[in-house]
């Protein structure tokens, strides 16, 4: 199996396509090879995480700070979903700069963030599962989040009106955080 691993305007922000085999049973496809992934410089690999949204659902901006930074790869397998990588190191010369991608069950695409960079998504289906790896455990205390409708990142995102958490409908601004 051939992976494919596409820079993207972030460097280190990776878009990750793998070869799908369909016929009249349905389809087959390899989404992780460890020894492929590393030679890109993603995992290892901790956890696993599953989410489901519905529409209109936005979850983000998410990361983690060291010692717990961690990276994520990040796959829809059902439904579709806009997914956005933002820098958020505060010494990069694309700080507050962001890259966005459409993934859904039915692509062959993989979205990889590594540390450094928040992370969040919108359901644009009526249901969405989306399956994440990342190279650390989740970790409360070194949790940070940004404003989804950051002006200073001022993502483009397809929808106005987002069904927010209590948490990310309070989160700071770049300009109100500690990084």
């Amino acid at each position: 199996m051939t992976f494919s691993f596409i820079p993207t305007a972030l460097e280190g922000v990776l878009i990750v396509e793998h070869p799908q085999f369909r016929d009249e049973r349905g389809f087959f496809c390899e989404t992780f090879r460890e020894k492929v992934f590393s030679e890109h410089g993603i995992g290892p690999f901790v956890q696993e995480n599953h989410s489901r949204s519905r529409r209109g659902a936005l979850r983000g901006l998410h990361w983690q700070k060291e010692p717990a930074a961690l990276g994520k790869l990040v796959r829809c397998v059902r439904g579709r979903i806009f997914d956005v990588a933002v820098d958020v190191r505060s010494e990069s010369p694309t700080f507050a700069q962001w890259v966005g991608i459409d993934l859904c069950g039915d692509d062959n695409r993989m979205f990889w963030l590594p540390p450094g960079f928040a992370h969040g998504f919108c359901t644009l289906s009526e249901v969405a599962d989306i399956v994440y790896r990342q190279t650390d455990y989740y970790s409360p205390q070194h949790e940070c989040i940004v404003r989804w409708n950051d002006p200073k990142i001022c993502i483009n995102w397809p929808l106005a009106q987002p069904i927010l958490s209590e948490k990310d409908a309070r989160a700071p601004l770049l300009s109100d955080g500690d990084l």
